[in-house]
């Protein structure tokens, strides 16, 4: 069975779950960088899609399979037609850190100005380098891209190009009542799924409450984003496939990352702090507050700069961000 019809069965069957396919395996990624050097291409539009979509990023076996195809077009020692050198140097930039660090450094020093100028964009939002910070400074002494660069990284043109946390955020309540732990949130019985998030997130309160994929399906029709509510929420360990899981559910899409979400806000009477520092370094906005007045389906205002959380145009409920740098670790 060729890549295609074997990754086309395997989405189809994911669906029924309703849940994405797994990320491309290094032998898949292999298999699909030969289709793409295929000219003409067979199916471009899709094989261009799972290659920028559907291959984790960082050091994953098959990020370096990515990285080094498209480190090849950069080079001009591969060709792709869907893919020229400044779409490879872009392609670079979503795949985060690790394998695609150097290929962009490199791309600095390139002949081709259009080339350098992409590197440039792509490096300028990428933080996970490293040691390969030394390399830049060097550079930098004798190339104005890379100079550039470190100039955006001091100004930290990372960070005040994203949106700013909302100052209000209309949402819609999934309250769990009572405590939830984070076996509830993460059972140990699934533990073997849970390097698949999608998947293990299925699981999610399956032992407290009837039907919550169904629940959160039906929540998500009104058309706004859930907030988890709950009496205590996190007790237990320390387990970060807890906090995964919520994100799944309410969190969104990260861009040209597979199976992962970030965001997302978890309201609780009690959060407790381990799961408040997980869900908050993973970009989560983690809020403690009074819930008593909370309903599963209500429709709600939250007010983070102000502290209010309102039903109806009354305030129910007021907190405070904490710590203070919190709007900032959810924007950035």
């Amino acid at each position: 069975m060729s890549l295609i019809s074997e990754y086309r069965a395997h989405t189809e069957e994911r669906a029924r779950l309703g849940i994405p396919p797994l990320p491309l395996t290094a032998e898949q990624a292999a298999q699909l960088i030969a289709l793409l050097k295929e000219n003409p291409i067979k199916e471009q539009e899709y094989l261009f899609d799972l290659f920028v979509n559907h291959i984790s990023p960082g050091v994953d076996d098959a990020a370096l399979e990515k990285a080094s195809f498209l480190d090849a077009i950069i080079r001009g020692e591969a060709t792709c037609a869907a893919i020229d050198a400044v779409e490879a140097v872009r392609i670079l930039g979503t795949m985060l850190g690790g394998y695609n660090v150097k290929p962009m450094i490199d791309a600095l020093a390139h002949s081709d100005k259009a080339v350098a100028e992409a590197a440039v964009l792509a490096l300028k939002k990428t933080l996970l380098v490293y040691d390969s910070f030394d390399t830049v400074v060097d550079l930098a002494k004798s190339n104005s891209y890379a100079k550039e660069v470190l100039e955006s990284w001091a100004n930290a043109e990372w960070f005040t190009s994203k949106p700013t946390l909302a100052e209000k955020m209309t949402l819609t309540v999934f309250k769990v009542p009572g405590e939830t732990n984070t076996d509830d949130l993460s059972p140990a019985s699934e533990a073997f799924t849970r390097s698949d998030i999608p998947m293990h997130a299925l699981s999610m309160l399956g032992s407290k409450m009837d039907d919550p994929i169904g629940t959160i399906a039906s929540l998500k029709e009104k058309g706004n984003p859930l907030a988890y509510v709950g009496d205590v929420v996190g007790t237990g360990s320390s387990r970060k496939s807890g906090i995964n899981s919520v994100q799944w559910h309410l969190g969104n899409d990260i861009p040209a990352v597979p199976n992962k979400r970030t965001g997302g806000v978890v309201i609780g009477g009690i959060v407790a702090p381990i799961f408040f520092n997980t869900a908050e370094d993973s970009g989560a906005l983690p809020i403690q507050a009074d819930v008593t007045s909370l309903e599963m389906g209500d429709v709600i205002d939250v007010y983070p700069f102000k502290g209010t959380i309102e039903k109806n145009g009354e305030v129910i409920s007021n907190f405070s961000l904490a710590p203070n740098t919190l709007a900032d670790e959810v924007r950035a």
